[in-house]
């Protein structure tokens, strides 16, 4: 009783922590200054919704909006698609030294993304990928192979070889498989790595920053930052916009939440 009463207590605290901002946020963009400074929890009185109409009908807002979803959405097939061919040769084939190939993959969840920034960036100029979308979706999806093999590869390996040994008695060959019975069996693991491809690459602020200088390349987190110094004695504004901003990935993991919880779990003590 004690322990559940405890890890209640602690789950409460956690959501708290994650919801009062989000709410905080949320609630300041519909209030004026004087409103945020006066009763910074309390509920607007009256609502102001301009801060909003004026983040929505900025130009610039929509052209940094369409630059994330293109970035997000061409990182995550590219580091799905990649990810999902690891995987099967990793789950389903033995090679000498497969383990420790993959070894090197699982070390890349722990190398931090900063160290990189420096080599990284001398790269893409020599390879004349600055201010070139590719430039952001190569290294993201490179970055993001680790933790999308890893759990790929928990999965497939979860799939009984029975099934396969079917497909071939079918003539159905490792290709085919691959893409007609493999893939399809694992939508719930491909959900999982697809949500925190585009959360990640939607919430990347450091890799667009080395790489676009013009502003027509810019993805939402740089325009926020740009949009903070441009108001910032305009706290609400700023509040409202960068709601915005962050509205899209919190809807993501609202909708794929269940599946991605059940990617993540798929698959564990299966290896």
């Amino acid at each position: 009783m004690l322990r559940t009463g405890a890890l209640h207590a602690v789950s409460i605290t956690v959501g708290a922590a994650v919801v009062v901002p989000i709410v905080f946020g949320i609630l300041g963009g519909f209030k004026d200054n004087g409103q945020l400074f006066a009763n910074p929890f309390g509920l607007p009185d009256p609502w102001v919704p301009g801060n909003y109409l004026d983040a929505v009908s900025s130009t610039a807002f929509w052209m940094q909006a369409t630059n994330s979803v293109v970035v997000a959405i061409a990182s995550t097939v590219l580091v799905v698609l990649v990810g999902a061919m690891a995987a099967y040769i990793f789950a389903r084939y033995a090679f000498p030294g497969r383990e420790v190939v993959f070894m090197v993959f699982a070390i890349g969840l722990m190398f931090p993304f900063a160290v990189a920034i420096l080599p990284l960036f001398v790269l893409l100029r020599e390879m004349n990928l600055l201010d070139n979308p590719l430039g952001v979706i190569l290294p993201q999806a490179a970055f993001g192979l680790p933790i999308t093999i890893v759990i790929l590869r928990s999965f497939f390996r979860s799939i009984p070889a029975e099934v396969e040994e079917s497909a071939v008695l079918d003539g159905c060959g490792p290709f085919r498989f691959f893409w007609r019975i493999l893939l399809p069996m694992s939508r719930p693991a491909l959900g999982t790595v697809s949500v925190l491809a585009v959360v990640g690459s939607w919430n990347n602020f450091l890799l667009p920053l080395i790489v676009f200088n013009d502003s027509r390349w810019w993805t939402l987190p740089l325009g926020v930052q740009q949009f903070q110094s441009q108001y910032s004695a305009d706290t609400a504004r700023i509040l409202a916009y960068v709601t915005l901003a962050m509205l899209p990935s919190l809807v993501c993991y609202a909708f794929a939440e269940r599946q991605l919880i059940g990617g993540l779990t798929s698959g564990i003590g299966k290896d």
